[in-house]
């Protein structure tokens, strides 16, 4: 459960390097396939069944307005969908007319546009009009869809993401566990069903589960409960994001009823390590990063004449056995760079791996993913950037580096244009000043579509405490040059640093207005800092002025740490009033407003003079 509109490109990475090694392997995405079977003509009918004999988690009016509303939603659910998959353009004519869909709570959002200017309405649905608004439309009738789900049928559902809280920096595995062991919800079950059909096409020997975010954990959990009642004999191998920084210091025993090895950092060798002990190459001494249950007891294994794969050695990625065309590109925000997330296929594809810089403190900078650095060789980018474009058909490449490397996309940049090849593509940077105004016109004359960064917390003050290695200024002028160039630029906020101020915050959020009246930014998203155990802060708390909070030993997540900051500012409250102002600011709304305007509260007063950013920029 993550992106509608495109594959994580995990299980692509960990395919194209097993079929190098001579494996047979599948792949399958269970999230977009749940997706579908969930929206679609019969999953309705089944949750209308489910609700109408079952009292609500809570009330919500969605859940009565679509039992009114039933007939309409059968009727329409399967047209939608293939319409967002690409498959039926012309029904955006009728969606448009605004008399084919039901119009749900969600639909409340359109009546903030019903004052706008023509010329407003067309910045935000585009040139296309009619297709445009039609996928925005489409996308509020699934988001009321969800709504109704999330309060009638599975409190745990969201579009995106799956049981996110109980896994996320959870002390205990019980909360996990009492919901693997109990009863089952209509989704669950839509979603065993679905493993079951998968298990008995494939029959595999050897199942691997890819979890990046929490949000993927409690479905990795059920394919595994799954997998040790269909498929006893299957070893069951467990990794991803979510275990490389929460389950680093993994201890609970519980875990190993639905894995038998759980793998840290990137999964390559580890699995490669894996597969030689079970066809009896090698005996379990020589597991590398791998976590198996012995004696009753959690125990880490990782041989140290072992080494990572290379880069340039991982093989090329592949999507076979992914339908592709199932994906939805669904239009979440009106904003043009903040729908790129979720809306069109993109091919992902890494440049390098870990981050050159590597010195963020509030980063996790001490794991693998981040620290070790390597770059691929010119020709393997680009010879993996045409075989991708064979697959699938697709030309478009969202590049998922930590942050991709200005001398490797400059490179890039004039070899896609020497070579004449035809990409479209967009990927995440540091606001370098190497990004000039004629560099940053190169990258677009190669493809070069949108580019997101961290400005964090717009505070020079706060910016050097983390070590980011910008200023506010340098990103004015960064961001300036790729919007000359017609990039759309995308920047990563912050909140709630140690010993941030309320004067701070309030400072911050005028650079980002001032960046956005310039024209600098086109879109961004308020974080709340987070203190983790991997990072600098986390390990030297004292050097920030903070005093972590001590977990308790046995806890089953070991990322996310609480502290305690010595200076005292609000900000639950602030949090509140910067994200409503980013939020109208992305729809190029009140920008002229005093910032007072955002927030419940009194707030102070910025001690920024309005020209602040425009006058760096003559500079």
């Amino acid at each position: 459960m993550t992106q509608l509109n495109t594959p994580y490109p995990a299980t692509a990475y960990l395919t194209g390097f097993l079929r190098k090694r001579g494996y047979d392997v599948t792949q399958r995405d269970p999230a977009i396939e749940l997706t579908t079977k969930i929206f679609s003509s019969a999953g309705l009918c089944r949750i209308r069944t489910y609700i109408q004999n079952n009292e609500p988690h809570y009330t919500h009016p969605m859940r009565d307005f679509f039992l009114e509303e039933f007939e309409r939603y059968r009727v329409t659910i399967d047209p939608v969908v293939r319409f967002l998959q690409g498959k039926d353009p012309s029904l955006a004519l009728r969606i448009v007319n605004r008399q084919f869909l039901p119009e749900g709570p969600c639909f409340q959002v359109l009546e903030q546009w019903s004052d706008l200017e023509d010329e407003d309405l067309e910045w935000a649905f585009g040139n296309l009009g009619v297709a445009d608004k039609a996928k925005y439309y489409a996308s509020l009738y699934l988001d009321d869809l969800a709504t109704m789900i999330n309060a009638s049928v599975d409190s745990r559902f969201t579009l995106s993401r799956y049981g996110e809280r109980l896994a996320a920096s959870v002390e205990s595995f019980d909360p996990l566990e009492d919901a693997l062991n109990g009863k089952p919800s209509l989704i669950d079950s839509m979603l065993d069903e679905l493993i079951a059909v998968m298990f008995n096409e494939i029959a595999p020997s050897v199942i691997g589960l890819s979890v990046p975010f929490p949000g993927n954990f409690l479905g990795a959990l059920r394919i595994g409960k799954m997998a040790k009642t269909m498929l006893p004999k299957a070893a069951v191998l467990l990794g991803g994001g979510y275990v490389n920084t929460e389950l680093r210091e993994l201890s609970e025993p519980r875990l190993f009823k639905y894995f038998d090895y759980v793998t840290l950092d990137d999964g390559e060798q580890p699995i490669q390590c894996i597969l030689d002990v079970i066809e009896g190459k090698a005996d379990k001494e020589s597991l590398y990063r791998t976590f198996v249950m012995e004696d009753s007891k959690v125990r880490f294994i990782s041989n140290k004449s072992m080494r990572d794969v290379s880069h340039g050695d991982t093989g090329d990625p592949s999507y076979s056995g992914l339908d592709l065309s199932a994906y939805l590109s669904v239009c979440e925000m009106l904003n043009p760079m903040h729908r790129i997330w979720s809306d069109g296929r993109w091919n992902k594809l890494t440049l390098a791996h870990g981050c050159y810089w590597s010195k963020c403190n509030f980063c996790d900078v001490t794991l693998d993913y981040i620290q070790r650095y390597q770059e691929a060789d010119l020709d393997i980018i680009v010879n993996r950037i045409k075989k991708l474009i064979e697959e699938t058909g697709q030309t478009g490449f969202h590049f998922v580096d930590e942050a991709a490397p200005p001398k490797v996309l400059f490179a890039l940049a004039r070899r896609i244009i020497d070579s004449g090849l035809t990409i479209t593509w967009w990927g995440n940077i540091r606001f370098e000043k190497s990004f000039s105004p004629h560099m940053a016109q190169l990258l677009a004359d190669s493809g070069c579509v949108a580019v997101t960064g961290g400005l964090e917390v717009a505070s020079n003050r706060l910016l050097e405490l983390m070590n980011k290695g910008v200023t506010v200024e340098q990103v004015a002028r960064v961001t300036q040059a790729f919007s000359d160039a017609g990039v759309l630029v995308h920047a990563y906020l912050m909140y709630g640093f140690p010993t941030q101020t309320e004067q701070e915050t309030i400072d911050a959020l005028e650079r980002v207005r001032q960046l956005f009246y310039n024209g600098c930014i086109q879109s961004g998203f308020w974080h709340r800092f987070a203190a983790t155990v991997h990072s600098p802060i986390g390990k030297f708390p004292e050097k920030f002025g903070i005093e972590i909070v001590p977990r308790a030993a046995d806890s089953f997540c070991k990322n996310d740490l609480d502290f305690i900051d010595p200076v005292k500012t609000d900000h639950d409250f602030l949090g509140r009033g910067l994200k409503k102002a980013l939020y109208n600011y992305m729809l190029g709304i009140g920008l002229e407003e005093d910032l007072s305007f955002w927030f419940d509260g009194k707030v102070s007063k910025t001690t920024l003079k309005k020209n602040f950013i425009a006058s760096e920029l003559r500079d």
